[in-house]
């Protein structure tokens, strides 16, 4: 719990600005986003509530709790935020601090998904769907899970056979690369 003082260098409040460029102190608990968040009723704790938190400093409680890793990134509570707070941008600066703290923070069918995600937009610059999907279900084991869907999505074309290259996939390439490049210098000072 905190002392009640901001300390820039250590508080999460402190370490949300350095992340994200946002003050986290400007949110003055409306709930506004909290009342448009489609995910707020599968959440133990809401946007506003999250925001709270992590003005208080209440960093064991926040990084903890499954609400960071639940919200979808819609940006529905950014756009409702009468304070231009932008309540998503903080919830993803949450996990960025989450995982650097804990590489396994993230709930582990997640880290299959975004690892599965990222391998698609890496290899063909967007995703391929059945890409994505059998090796999501490689990594988490739910091999069956949504498999009676599969025939209809095929029908209704919602599912390609093929992945369909982007023109610029080299430079999607490079990006990866130098994100990687920089976050290993990052891991090394």
């Amino acid at each position: 719990m905190s002392d009640g003082s901001f300390h820039p260098d250590s508080s999460l409040a402190g370490e949300l600005l350095r992340a994200t460029g946002l003050n986290v102190a400007v949110c003055y608990q409306c709930g506004k986003c909290s009342a448009g968040c489609p995910m707020a009723a599968e959440m133990p704790l809401k946007p506003h509530q999250m925001l709270r938190l992590a003005q208080l400093d209440e960093r064991e409680e926040l990084l903890s709790d499954p609400s960071p890793w639940l919200c979808l990134t819609c940006e529905t509570c950014s756009a409702r935020c009468p304070n231009e707070v932008d309540p998503a941008r903080l919830v993803d600066g949450l996990r960025e601090i989450a995982l650097k703290r804990d590489p396994a923070a993230a709930p582990r069918r997640l880290r299959a998904f975004h690892e599965a995600f990222l391998r698609q937009i890496r290899r063909h610059g967007r995703v391929f769907e059945i890409g994505l999907v059998a090796h999501y279900k490689v990594r988490t084991g739910a091999l069956l899970d949504d498999v009676l869907i599969t025939p209809a999505a095929l029908r209704r074309g919602k599912l390609a056979l093929l992945p369909k290259d982007i023109e610029g996939r080299e430079e999607v390439r490079r990006i990866f690369e130098a994100c990687e490049r920089a976050a290993r210098k990052e891991a090394r000072s």
